[in-house]
């Protein structure tokens, strides 16, 4: 077993802590416990990478208006594309800052948009925006979720809201919990990828972001909200309720 729990520990390039290792042990077959699974973990040192903080990069002193807070905490969806949440963070290059903004389905916590730029203007909001309509093609009525960062609250961002009939909703003043699912993506992320890199540009960083939420973190990852599995899983296998 030791061995198997190597290889799913490697192949998660140490992301994955003992409950994501048990399932995926169980998955093949093995009928294993958590606290087993945790031990063998810890006698052959292999841990989970570490969490960190990061720092909130939207600027919410503005004059423009704010909508109010539809979701309260409620972080739930009962179907694929009701409820969408966004937030933006920053990564560090050799050749200076860029900036993440991403998309997150709260039904089956996929990420099914985003965009990685150079300038924290509302444009490329609106690109990630338009990828996720592009890519999920959702009806009006969705509840579009962020805080009360400027590039989500200006005139040219509300204005691609309204005319795909959406919903705006935001979070409360400096209440980042308000905002906790797109939050712990970041925090989770930044774990996971990006305190592990040394970028050099945008093209690199781009490269590295891409294969973690497209290639991993939609179709890989185990997530605890998900019943231990993926998003793209997680959606497949409820599709049938959703109808």
């Amino acid at each position: 077993m030791d061995a198997q729990i190597r290889e799913i520990y490697e192949q998660s390039k140490g992301r994955y802590g003992s409950p994501k290792i048990t399932q995926e042990l169980r998955d093949q077959g093995r009928k294993v416990g958590k606290n087993r699974v945790a031990e063998r973990m810890r006698k052959a040192g292999l841990r989970s990478k570490i969490r960190r903080k990061y720092r909130v990069t939207t600027n919410s002193k503005h004059k423009f208006p704010v909508a109010p807070n539809l979701l309260e905490r409620n972080f739930t969806a009962q179907a694929p594309d009701r409820v969408w949440v966004s937030d933006i963070t920053y990564l560090a290059t050799r050749t200076g800052w860029l900036y993440l903004t991403v998309i997150i389905d709260l039904f089956s916590r996929m990420v099914v948009g985003w965009a990685l730029s150079s300038s924290l203007s509302h444009e490329m909001v609106v690109v990630a925006l338009k990828r996720a309509i592009r890519r999920r093609g959702p009806t009006n009525g969705l509840v579009f979720h962020s805080d009360r960062g400027v590039q989500y609250a200006c005139t040219g961002f509300r204005d691609e809201l309204e005319g795909h009939g959406f919903v705006q909703s935001m979070s409360r003043k400096g209440d980042c919990w308000d905002n906790a699912v797109a939050e712990s993506f970041f925090a989770i992320m930044k774990t996971e990828l990006v305190y592990h890199e040394r970028y050099e540009g945008h093209q690199d960083t781009l490269h590295s972001i891409f294969e973690y939420i497209e290639v991993f973190y939609n179709r890989q990852r185990r997530h605890s909200t998900l019943e231990y599995l993926c998003p793209a899983e997680y959606e497949k296998q409820n599709l049938k309720l959703c109808a």
